[in-house]
């Protein structure tokens, strides 16, 4: 059995290290490129979501580098990611693929059904290799995760962010070549110790609050890598959402100590208190959040025509007024261009600045 899977920002690392831990030949896609998104948009529904398209494109690119088994999430609830998968089925099958699809969907109460349903993925596994196998992917998680965060605080700050760059993407090769835990760690040490090692200047940076669908926040071929041009624009990214903040709230029920969605979901309930499905409430609460921390704005994200982030958005006009945080909306399809996204990041940024420059001024 050839295994590939869907591309969602850099949690390939950690995919990659489960799926071998459970004695799988991984088959990863190549990076999500606009050949990606192509293949995608020329085979999917013209009304279906970006993230829907997208994987598309990898499933395609996947089969064709020789997997014969795809593995994605399934869902349920208001969001269309529920049906992602039986509709990508059909898509798949229509084009001449022959392949397995297996979808892990999130369990309704008890943790061991997740646990069987990965054992079950598993070729002569034990149940003790199963949460060896788990434990190493969860570890290079939260070192992506967290070597992430770091490049998101130097990018504005730093006087040659291309080094940046270039230490994290060295560092995210040493996670995954990383084999215990203690790799891991050391690995993520040093890409933090490097980042913080590069010369920094002083010049103002604007703390941004980035929210949204979860998709679209944290692949950054479909928001037109917009946490790197804000980082070149001289702003300080804080991204609402991550993988592991992800699955401790929604697979483990939030029984570990990584940051938890809670919060938001309180600053939420005088704006937005019923679930509108995918990241809707996160999405209102997470501003609110940012709003009382003192942040300069927030830009909500998402793919166009996602429900929760409409509903969303039509509260956060209230929390922008309530709060005293300015907030802007950008939604992402197939026709994105890079020069509108960028033009109204600089004049939002712009905007941004010279509010603050009133505010210090009064």
């Amino acid at each position: 059995m050839k295994v590939t899977f869907p591309h969602m920002g850099r949690a390939w690392i950690a995919i990659k290290s489960l799926f071998e831990g459970l004695n799988l030949e991984v088959v990863v896609p190549p990076p999500c490129s606009r050949r990606t998104l192509e293949l995608g948009v020329r085979h999917s529904p013209e009304f279906a979501c970006l993230p829907l398209k997208i994987n598309v494109g990898n499933f395609i690119e996947g089969l064709k580098a020789g997997a014969d088994t795809i593995v994605t999430a399934g869902g349920w609830g208001p969001c269309r990611f529920g049906y992602y998968a039986q509709v990508q089925r059909d898509i798949l099958t229509d084009l001449g693929y022959q392949f397995d699809l297996i979808v892990l969907e999130a369990p309704d109460s008890r943790l061991s059904e997740l646990a069987n349903q990965v054992r079950a993925l598993g070729v002569n596994i034990s149940y003790a290799g199963m949460l060896r196998a788990i434990y190493r992917a969860w570890e290079k998680l939260k070192a992506v995760d967290e070597l992430e965060e770091s490049l998101r605080y130097c990018l504005p700050r730093v006087t040659r962010p291309a080094e940046a760059e270039k230490v994290l993407h060295e560092g995210l090769q040493a996670i995954e070549a990383a084999v215990t835990a203690r790799e891991i760690r050391q690995a993520l040490k040093m890409g933090r110790s490097r980042l913080e090692g590069l010369p920094y200047n002083r010049e103002p940076v604007a703390r941004i609050g980035l929210v949204g669908e979860i998709y679209t926040l944290l692949e950054p071929s479909s928001n037109c890598e917009i946490e790197r041009k804000l980082g070149y624009l001289g702003a300080e990214v804080h991204r609402a959402v991550s993988m592991p903040q992800w699955i401790n709230d929604h697979l483990l029920g939030g029984i570990l100590r990584v940051d938890s969605s809670q919060e938001a979901l309180e600053c939420a309930s005088p704006y937005l208190n019923d679930w509108v499905g995918g990241h809707g409430r996160e999405t209102v609460g997470y501003s609110v959040k940012y709003g009382r921390e003192g942040f300069d704005g927030v830009i909500q994200i998402g793919p166009l025509t996602c429900m929760p982030e409409i509903v969303a958005q039509a509260v956060l006009g209230q929390v922008s007024q309530k709060e005293g945080i300015p907030v802007m909306t950008m939604y992402f399809d197939e026709q994105t261009g890079e020069a509108g996204v960028m033009t109204r990041l600089e004049a939002f940024l712009d905007m941004v600045q010279r509010r603050k420059q009133f505010a210090a001024a009064r």
